[in-house]
C-alpha cells in the first residue's frame, strides 16, 4: 500500500500496488495522543481535551478522507476507525474474521463468485441503514470515481451486486486467492448513496459518513477531531473521542510529549528522538511499545540504463550492502536487516539475498565486478538517489557511499544525489536515474502485495524491458516471462502449500535477476504517557483508536 515516503505507498501507483502515489511519510510517523494540550513553541497550539477524550499528534496531514481516493497511511488509519470493512482482523493478529460480513465468503467452484452474508442493524452516520444495495454502491463507486486506490478492485472485480437485502455478490474477472484479504482496505468501507455520488473525480475529501465506531466531527489542516459514535453496532470506544493535532516537526512533537502533553507519540519521530525516549522512560513516566512492522525498504536498479542493465553489476551491488551497518548507522538498532521483499512477517519469508549475497562480502562483490569488466582502470560509476526530504535515507546512502569506496578503493565511485519527491518519483517512472532508494507500505496482508507490485510487468519483452506495468512504475523496468507466469500461478491458486511453494520460487527468481536490493525492515514505536492504556500497532500497521482507554 504503497510510496510514501516513507514508503513507497511511494511511487505513483501503478506501481500501482505499492507504490503508491505516496504522500511522502517519512521514516518514523508519530502520531502522539494526549490528555492535554500544550504549545510547543513554535505556533503549534494544543488544547487541554475533555475527560474521556484522547488528544493525538501527528506530523503527517490528511490530504483526503474520501474512501475511493485515500491512499496514504495517515488517511487510511483514520478511514479504518471511521469505518467498517466487510472482513477485518482480530486485535492482534493477523486472522481474518467478518465485521460487517458475519460469514466468510462462499466461493464457486471456478473461484470467480463470492457470496458474502452481511450483517443487519447495522446504522450508518446519517441515520440510513447498511445493507447489499449500501455495499455494492460503495464498491462500484470506490471502481468506478478514478481515485488512486480505484485499480486495487477495479482490476479485480468483474460485477458487484445486492442478490438479497444482506447478501453481496461479487464476481472477479479471474480467481484472485487474496481476495477476501484484499477486502479488509480501508476504503472498502460502505457510505450512504444519499450523501456520495458515483462518476469520475467526484470525491468527498473534507467529510465522511459511514459505519465505524467514530463519527467526523471537525476535519482542518491543523486538527481532526473524532466523536465516538454512540449508534455504533459493535463495542464501544474505549475513549468519548480522539483530538488529533497535525504539528509541523518532529522537533514539535517530540517536545510536546516528552513535556506531557500527549498520551502517545506514533511515527514521524527521528532514530535520535526514537532512541532519547527510550532511554528516559523510566525517569520520563511514558511506556515505550515496540512493534513489527511490514514496511519494507529497498534499492530499485534500473536495467534499461548502465550500469545496471549487466546482471553482474547488480549482483555486485547486492554483495556489497551491509546491512547491519546501516542499521547501527542509520537506525540506532531500530531496524533489522531485510533480505526478501517478503517480509519476516509472513511465513513464506526466505532469506535469499543473504544466503546468496551475503553482508558487505566486498571479496565476492569484486568477483561480479571482475565478470562485468570493471577494474581499477574501469571503475564502476554507482550512483544512489532518494527524495530530498528523507533524512533516514541520506544517512543510508551515505553510509552506502563511505563502506562501499573503503573496501573497494578504485573499483567503484558512489555519488550520492536527491530531488524533491514529486520530481523524483516523476523521473523514476521515466528511467532516469540507475538506482533510488525506496520503501514499500502494502495495500493489504497478504505476500501476494509483496511480489506483484515488483515483479510484474504487462506490457514488454526481454528485450524492451518492461514497457507497461509495475516494474516500469517503480523505475526497475525488469520483465521476466517466467516472472509473470509464476505470479499468476499463485494469485490463481488457492492451495496454500502449492501457493507457499510459488512464493518460494518468486523469492528465488528475485536473487536470480536482482531487480530489487532488500535493505531493512524498521521496527515501529509507540509512546504512551503513563495511565493511558490500549496503545498497540496491530500486525497489519493499523492504530486501533477505539482500544485507547485511560
Amino acid at each position: 500500500m504503497s510510496v510514501q515516503f516513507l514508503g513507497r505507498r511511494g511511487w505513483p501507483k501503478r506501481l500501482r500496488s505499492l507504490g503508491y502515489y505516496i504522500s511522502l511519510f517519512s521514516l518514523c510517523l508519530v502520531f502522539a495522543v494526549a490528555c492535554g494540550g500544550g504549545g510547543n513553541g513554535d505556533g503549534d497550539q494544543g488544547s487541554v481535551p475533555p475527560d474521556g477524550r484522547v488528544s493525538m499528534g501527528t506530523t503527517l496531514s490528511a490530504r483526503t478522507l474520501d474512501p475511493a481516493d485515500a491512499y496514504e497511511i495517515f488517511p487510511g488509519i483514520l478511514l479504518y476507525n471511521l469505518g467498517d470493512r466487510l472482513y477485518t482482523y482480530a486485535p492482534g493478529s493477523t486472522t481474518l474474521e467478518p465485521q460487517l460480513a458475519t460469514e466468510m465468503p462462499t466461493v464457486s467452484e471456478d473461484a470467480l463468485t463470492y457470496t458474502i452474508p452481511l450483517r443487519e442493524g447495522v446504522t450508518l452516520h446519517d441515520g440510513s441503514a447498511f445493507n447489499a444495495e449500501v455495499m455494492a454502491f460503495s464498491i462500484q463507486r470506490f471502481m468506478d470515481n478514478g481515485g488512486r486506490p480505484a485499480f486495487l478492485l477495479s482490476e479485480k472485480i468483474d460485477t458487484v451486486e445486492a442478490t438479497g437485502e444482506y447478501e453481496l455478490t461479487i464476481t472477479l474477472k479471474q480467481p484472485f486467492a487474496a481476495f477476501t484479504s484484499l477486502l479488509t482496505f480501508w476504503g472498502v468501507t460502505p457510505v450512504p448513496p444519499d450523501a456520495y455520488t458515483i462518476g469520475e473525480a467526484q470525491f468527498k475529501p473534507e467529510e465522511f459518513l459511514g459505519s465505524g465506531p467514530y463519527k467526523l466531527s471537525s476535519f482542518s489542516s491543523d486538527v481532526i477531531k473524532l466523536d465516538a459514535n454512540p449508534d455504533y453496532w459493535g463495542d464501544a470506544p474505549g475513549n468519548d473521542g480522539i483530538d488529533i493535532q497535525i504539528f509541523t516537526s518532529a522537533a514539535n512533537l517530540y517536545n510536546t510529549f516528552r513535556s506531557g502533553g500527549l498520551d502517545v507519540a506514533y511515527q514521524t519521530l527521528d532514530p535520535d528522538q526514537i532512541a532519547a525516549l527510550e532511554r528516559e522512560a523510566d525517569t520520563g513516566g511514558w511506556n515505550v511499545i515496540e512493534a513489527g512492522s511490514i514496511v519494507v525498504n529497498y534499492m530499485s536498479l534500473n536495467q534499461k540504463i548502465a550500469p545496471f542493465d549487466d546482471l553482474n553489476v547488480r549482483k555486485a551491488v547486492a554483495a556489497m550492502i551491509d546491512r547491519n551497518l546501516i542499521s547501527d548507522r542509520a537506525f540506532q538498532g531500530q531496524a533489522e536487516p531485510l533480505y526478501s521483499l517478503i517480509p519476516k512477517s509472513f511465513d513464506v519469508h526466505d532469506p535469499v539475498f543473504e544466503t546468496v549475497y551475503g553482508d558487505g562480502d566486498y571479496e565476492k562483490a569484486k568477483g561480479f565486478l571482475k565478470d562485468a569488466g570493471i577494474t581499477e582502470a574501469n571503475p564502476l560509476e554507482f550512483e544512489i538517489w532518494y527524495p530530498t526530504s528523507s533524512t533516514t535515507r541520506s544517512v543510508v546512502a551515505n553510509t552506502l557511499k563511505e563502506s562501499i569506496e573503503s573496501n573497494l578503493p578504485g573499483l567503484v565511485n558512489v555519488q550520492v544525489s536527491t530531488a524533491e519527491a514529486a520530481t523524483l518519483w516523476d523521473n523514476v517512472e521515466q528511467g532516469t536515474y540507475p538506482s533510488v532508494l525506496a520503501n514499500w507500505y502494502p495495500d493489504y496482508f497478504d505476500p501476494d502485495n509483496f511480489v506483484q507490485p515488483f515483479l510484474s510487468c504487462n506490457q514488454g519483452s526481454a528485450e524492451t524491458l518492461c514497457e507497461k506495468g509495475a516494474t516500469q512504475g517503480n523505475g526497475s523496468f525488469y520483465y521476466s516471462a517466467k516472472a509473470n507466469d509464476l505470479l499468476a500461478k499463485q494469485s490463481a491458486e488457492l492451495d496454500e502449500a502449492k501457493r507457499n511453494s510459488l512464493f518460494k520460487d518468486l523469492q528465488q527468481t528475485m536473487v536470480d535477476d536482482v531487480p530489487y536490493i532488500p535493505l531493512w525492515q524498521a521496527k515501529d514505536y509507540v509512546f504512551a504517557a503513563s495511565g493511558v492504556n490500549g496503545v498497540a500497532i496491530e500486525p497489519n500497521q493499523q492504530f486501533l483508536l477505539w482500544q485507547i482507554n485511560k
